[in-house]
């Protein structure tokens, strides 16, 4: 098989990931619309990273990548799980490797998520170190931990992946009509027109199945949350209709990101019954007792009923602090003995930092 060099793509990094930090100029203007409980696996604006147009697979029968969605078997080849003590980015001290290069018995390279959390976790330090750096550790390790096939597979992958992220900054790069950005409609509508020009891209850039690897289950996510704003945004239908239209998509997820989003669903759900109890209850002992109704643990419920007794004690003091703010009020004096008298008696009432910017806070609210 004959490596398709790396090199040219090493221009591609900076401004691929420049444009990772700085976030999405379309993402930006959808940050008011709804989103659901959970969040998706893997970051879409992480996507839009960068690509330009794909570089063909190797094409020799005996070098194809072997795909799988699990680790390698053992006796199998594979990258470390460590960089040791001294990585060669500093921000990666103490981390583990996020993904792994693997290679099955006859030395050809398993292709999984896990090669893309891999390339991820190396190309993130890019900005402490330089492109040529940690595209050079990715090189590195696949030649010092694979058989030559796979390594070859993994770099000629890398040189497609890097290709991707380049492409994808014209699709985050969209802007949004400035006179209809507080349009929710309008913005779903931009962001399903994002999501569509993304996984075209995908399609265009990679095999088949290394797009479902790399971006199977992020995609089915991004198409859950998708229908799942545009239900929240329909007039027609009532709460009950909106969460079974909601639960209906959740159920075409893949099997293990619907055990996750139920869960977090239904903590949601608690989370906000919990909310309510405390809101509608008269006292602290009553949210308490509610609380642990709800099945919150001890701890947790007297942690709770701490806290609503501290600032049922702060109100307190603060209406005491407000008459004495009233009685010391007078005539003529000059605004300078005035804001000395508010900081004098915020001391006296308030010796807690903490409730003195609340005390602030609620004068402000109350001027």
């Amino acid at each position: 098989m004959t490596r398709i060099s790396i090199g040219p793509r090493r221009w591609l990094i900076p401004g691929a990931l420049s444009a990772a930090l700085a976030g999405g100029v379309l993402w930006y203007g959808l940050t008011g619309t709804p989103q659901p409980a959970a969040s998706a696996p893997g970051s879409a604006a992480g996507d839009f990273a960068g690509a330009t147009k794909s570089v063909a697979p190797p094409s020799e029968a005996d070098t194809k990548p072997v795909i799988g969605d699990t680790g390698q078997a053992p006796g199998n080849a594979t990258t470390p799980e460590s960089l040791g003590a001294e990585p060669f980015a500093p921000s990666l001290a103490g981390t583990d490797i996020d993904g792994a290069l693997q290679a099955d018995g006859n030395g050809q390279l398993i292709i999984n998520l896990q090669v893309r959390d891999f390339f991820d976790y190396f190309l993130s330090t890019v900005g402490e170190v330089s492109p040529e750096v940690a595209i050079g550790q990715i090189q590195q390790m696949a030649e010092s931990h694979l058989p030559s096939p796979a390594a070859d597979q993994a770099l000629a992958l890398l040189d497609q992946y890097l290709a991707y992220k380049q492409a994808a900054l014209t699709v985050m790069q969209t802007r949004l009509d400035p006179a209809r950005r507080g349009d929710p409609a309008y913005q779903l509508a931009a962001l399903g027109d994002a999501l569509t020009q993304l996984k075209k891209l995908r399609q265009a850039t990679f095999d088949a199945n290394v797009h479902d690897a790399f971006f199977g289950q992020q995609e089915a996510y991004s198409e859950y949350t998708l229908a799942t704003l545009a239900i929240q945004q329909r007039q027609d239908l009532s709460d009950q209709g909106k969460q079974a239209l909601i639960e209906w998509h959740r159920n075409q997820l893949p099997e293990a990101m619907q055990a996750t989003e139920k869960q977090l669903a239904e903590s949601s759900r608690q989370q906000q019954a919990r909310v309510a109890a405390i809101a509608s209850a008269s006292s602290p002992e009553e949210a308490g007792q509610r609380l642990s109704e709800l099945g919150l643990d001890s701890k947790g419920t007297a942690d709770v009923v701490s806290y609503l007794k501290d600032r049922e004690q702060f109100d307190q003091r603060f209406q005491t602090f407000r008459k004495a703010l009233d009685q010391q009020a007078a005539p003529g004096l000059a605004e300078q003995d005035i804001d000395a008298n508010h900081e004098a008696l915020l001391q006296q009432y308030f010796p807690d930092q903490q409730e003195r910017t609340w005390a602030r806070l609620r004068m402000l609210g109350n001027s």
